[in-house]
């Protein structure tokens, strides 16, 4: 997982010219997900975060060394297989494709939304992001007569606003880490994102995050070292912009992970995304 790649500009490089979809297959082909037309975000950074197989790290320890301390990226902590293949394009686009979805604005408060069907999400919406993009949309709720005028402008993330009856059968099948904190109970939050979205630096309470398709690079800092950022900016314009300048001493942790590979990060710790390809997830929030 370490990668010492230097901390230089943000760089996208085309892998092909060639348009359509690869093939759907076993997971580590991206679930159907990944567009040959997509421009990648091939740099994953550093890995100064402790990367861990979950079977050498007990529940006691878990909770002594990193549940109110630090994050951690921990392997093969659940068998999600059954819930991965759930996932593909192909499958969730016939169980769930004419289903509204609500996205919210990829900015640090996240308060504008906008209802449209998975189908035309996946199919309009889900592209490579560039660093002059905004997070935020100009009104609370966007109709979806009008969505397409606003995509060319701001940024807009399916993440977490799922109908709890409508995508029940499918989150139910997904695995949640074993670990617990005292007191807590875990609510799932599921999402679909492009190459170069995420969200800004925001804090809330502890949580797991896992890649089911896709890479996803983190940055975070702890509650008393608040990054310098502007929350309608995306992850993108400040890795492109900010981090390059960072003084040693300002420095994020950070790593990108992949499918398999679940972050914790402890309650109120600052924290910023950014996918490196067009990405699926599911976050277990601690509350």
């Amino acid at each position: 997982m370490e990668n010492t790649a230097p901390l230089t500009s943000w760089t996208l490089l085309v892998l092909t010219c060639l348009t359509g979809l690869e093939a759907a297959g076993p997971p580590g082909d991206g679930g159907g997900w990944s567009l040959k037309s997509d421009l990648r975000l091939q740099d994953e950074g550093l890995c100064n975060i402790d990367v861990l197989d979950g079977s050498s790290l007990s529940h006691q320890q878990f909770l002594e060394r990193y549940a109110f301390v630090r994050p951690v990226i921990l392997r093969g902590l659940t068998d999600n297989t059954r819930f991965r293949s759930s996932c593909s394009r192909s499958r969730l686009l016939q169980e769930y494709g004419g289903k509204n979805v609500r996205l919210s604005t990829a900015n640090t408060h996240s308060y504008r939304k906008v209802d449209v069907p998975l189908q035309e999400y996946v199919d309009v919406w889900l592209r490579p992001q560039s660093a002059d993009v905004l997070g935020s949309a100009p009104s609370s709720v966007v109709p979806i007569e009008d969505a397409n005028l606003q995509i060319q402008n701001y940024i807009l993330y399916f993440f977490g606003d799922n109908n709890v009856t409508e995508w029940q059968l499918l989150l139910q099948q997904y695995a949640s880490p074993p670990y617990v904190l005292p007191r807590t109970s875990g609510a799932l939050s599921f999402g679909i994102a492009g190459p170069g979205s995420g969200v800004p630096f925001h804090w809330h309470g502890p949580g797991f995050s896992e890649v089911i398709y896709g890479r996803k690079r983190w940055f975070l800092y702890p509650p008393d070292q608040e990054p310098h950022f502007h929350p309608n900016r995306t992850t993108l314009s400040w890795v492109t912009e900010t981090y390059p300048q960072l003084p040693e001493a300002e420095a994020p942790q950070e790593c990108t992970i992949s499918p398999g590979e679940v972050l914790y990060f402890p309650d109120r710790w600052w924290h910023a995304t950014l996918n490196l390809e067009t990405s699926v997830f599911i976050s277990t929030f601690l509350g």
